[in-house]
């Protein structure tokens, strides 16, 4: 044999191999693995903000009003609204993201969330906003998967399986 069709086999038995390793990755790490992991991590950072807004099940703090006086000041929407607003949205969204419920809606909502706390109270924190953005725009784009309620009620219309 010479060198060159040694080369070639070699090749071809390293495209076989990486062929069939990209193969079983696709399997084990499919698209409902990747859209749950996408909607639990969110569910969680938001989650955990809302949570830090209250006192007992819903009572917002005396602090989360000054937050949104003063560091969060938004400005086309009083204070007060703005503090019941997102913190509804930081507990709501999240359980629907879990559950897979309106997931669509929901890291629409999330993303929504996401711009306005980029463009107009951290701007210089982009860096986490955007690892928030990605999973939020990959439910968008591909649905909760089937592990979710969206596909128990057959709502998980995808175009791409």
């Amino acid at each position: 044999m010479n060198t060159l069709s040694s080369t070639s086999t070699r090749t071809s038995h390293g495209s076989a191999r990486w062929s069939t390793l990209l193969t079983w990755l696709d399997r084990l790490i499919s698209h409902d693995l990747i859209a749950l992991a996408s909607r639990f991590s969110i569910a969680g950072v938001f989650w955990l903000s809302g949570r830090t807004k209250v006192e007992g099940w819903f009572t917002l703090t005396d602090t989360t009003f000054l937050l949104f006086r003063q560091d969060y000041a938004l400005p086309l929407i009083p204070p007060e609204w703005a503090a019941y607003l997102a913190t509804t949205a930081e507990h709501v969204l999240p359980i629907l993201l879990v559950l897979g419920l309106f997931t669509r809606f929901a890291a629409l909502g999330v993303l929504g969330m996401t711009a306005v706390i980029q463009f107009l109270v951290y701007p210089s924190a982009w860096p986490t906003h955007l690892s928030w953005a990605a999973p939020m725009l990959y439910l968008l784009g591909r649905g909760p998967g089937r592990w979710s309620l969206d596909h128990v009620a057959g709502w998980d219309v995808r175009r791409n399986p």
